[in-house]
C-alpha cells in the first residue's frame, strides 16, 4: 500500500532440482491441476499455509486498481478467483483493513469481500482457508490498544473469531514498541494464530523479533516487495535476516504488478499509475530478460508468470502472494507450483535481471 502525504493530511492509495525437468501444461485455457500437499510452516509457528498465497489488494479497490471503478462484474470475477484458487489447492489469502476500505468513494472493503467469499464457499465445502490481514499504523493510532481495536474490527468484517496471521502493515511513524506489544497481546488472547510485520527493514525486523521473543512469541513473517526485478530484500539484509531468525518472507508484487507476465511491451505499456513507473524506456531494457523467461517457460510448457513465481519459491523461505482478479489468473498461479527451476536457471535469471536498473517510484503496499 502506498501512503501519500499532502498538505491536507494522509491519503491511502493503494499485491526437481538438477537436470531433470518436469514437463507439464498449465495454461489459462485449461483447468488448473490441484496442487497436493505442499504446505509450509509460517516462521517458527505451527501454522501451516500453502507455498503460494493470493493477495487481495485489488478486491474492492478504486484507488489504484480496477480503473477507479468497482462493480458487480468485478466482484463476481474476484469471487471466481477465490474459488479457482481453492479448487487448485491454494488456500492462503492476504488482505488488509485499508484495501478498498471505503476510504475512497465507492470502494468496498477487501476484508468484507473475503469474509463473504469464505462464508459462501463453506456452505458446500469444509475447506480450511488461511487468512492473513494487517493493521494500518496510521499516525493517529497510538499504543497496543489500537492494535487490538483494529483487529477486532477486522475480525468483524471478515466474520471470523481469529485469523491465521496478523501483520503490522508498515512501521509506525512514532515508534513500533506499542504496536509490537499489541501483536503479542492479540496472540496471547487467541485472536491470531501467528503475528508478523510488513515493510520492515533489517533493524526494525530484529527489534520486533527480540521484543516478541521475550514473551515467548515467534515473529512469523515479514511481508515485503520482492520480485525478480526488485530484489532489494537480497541487498538490504532483510532476506538474510529472515533466513537467520526463521521468519518467513512473504513476497508482495511478485510479478512486479504484472510487468513480468509478458503482457506489456514498449509499444504497449501499462496504463494508470503503473505506466508512470514502467515506461516504454524501462520496458525496452526489460526485453532481454523477458525473452529468456519466455524461452524457459516454453521449455517447461509453462507461462512466463509461472516461471517468475517459481523463481521466487526457489529462493526458499519465500511465499509469493500474487494478486488474482479473476479465475484465469488464479488457475495460472496454481501452475507455478509442483515443479522447480534448476539452480542454473535461477542464477541465470538473477544475472540477467541484475543488468536492469531498478524502477523508481514504485508504489508499496
Amino acid at each position: 500500500m502506498a501512503l501519500q502525504v499532502s498538505g491536507t493530511g494522509f491519503g491511502l492509495i493503494h499485491g526437481s532440482r538438477g537436470g531433470f525437468r518436469v514437463r507439464g501444461v498449465a495454461s489459462e485455457s485449461m483447468p488448473a491441476k490441484k496442487v497436493e500437499g505442499g504446505k509450509v510452516k509460517l516462521g517458527g509457528t505451527e501454522v501451516k499455509v500453502t507455498k503460494l498465497g493470493i493477495g487481495a489488494w485489488s478486491w474492492g479497490d478504486t484507488g489504484y486498481w480496477n480503473d477507479s471503478q468497482w462493480d458487480d462484474r468485478k466482484q463476481k470475477e474476484a469471487k471466481a478467483a477465490f474459488d479457482a484458487s481453492i479448487d487448485g489447492g491454494i488456500t492462503l489469502f492476504d488482505t488488509a483493513e485499508v484495501y478498498g476500505a471505503g476510504i475512497m468513494m465507492g470502494a468496498v472493503n477487501s476484508e468484507t469481500l473475503l469474509g463473504d467469499f469464505i462464508k459462501e464457499r463453506k456452505k458446500n465445502d469444509s475447506v480450511e482457508v488461511a487468512v492473513a490481514t494487517k493493521f494500518a499504523a496510521l499516525p493517529w493510532r497510538f499504543g497496543r490498544g489500537s492494535v487490538l481495536s483494529a483487529l477486532q474490527a477486522s475480525l468483524s468484517r471478515i466474520g471470523l473469531s481469529s485469523v491465521d496471521l496478523y501483520q503490522l502493515h508498515w512501521p509506525g511513524f512514532w515508534g513500533n514498541e506499542g504496536y509490537i506489544d499489541g501483536l503479542g497481546d492479540a496472540f496471547e488472547k487467541g485472536l491470531v494464530k501467528a503475528v508478523g510485520v510488513s515493510n520492515y527493514n533489517e533493524k526494525q525486523l530484529r527489534d520486533a523479533y527480540a521484543r516478541l521473543k521475550k514473551r515467548g512469541i515467534p515473529l512469523a513473517a515479514n511481508q515485503v516487495n520482492y520480485s525478480l526485478i526488485y530484489r532489494n530484500p537480497e541487498i538490504n539484509g532483510v532476506k538474510a535476516t529472515c533466513d537467520e531468525l526463521g521468519i518467513t518472507l512473504i513476497a508482495y508484487s511478485p510479478m512486479a504488478q504484472g510487468i513480468l507476465t509478458g503482457k506489456y511491451t514498449p509499444e504497449r505499456p501499462p496504463t494508470g499509475p503503473r505506466g508512470k513507473v514502467y515506461t516504454p524506456e524501462y520496458l525496452t531494457k526489460l526485453q532481454p530478460l523477458m525473452t529468456r523467461i519466455k524461452e524457459i517457460a516454453q521449455n517447461y510448457s509453462r507461462s512466463p508468470t509461472q516461471v517468475v513465481l517459481n523463481w521466487l519459491t526457489c529462493q526458499d523461505n519465500v511465499i509469493p502472494i500474487p494478486g488474482a482478479k479473476n479465475a484465469e489468473q488464479a488457475k495460472e498461479f496454481v501452475g507455478a507450483l509442483g515443479w522447480r527451476l534448476t539452480d542454473e536457471e535461477v542464477e541465470e535469471l538473477r544475472s540477467l535481471a541484475a543488468q536492469i536498473p531498478p524502477a523508481t517510484g514504485l508504489p508499496f503496499e
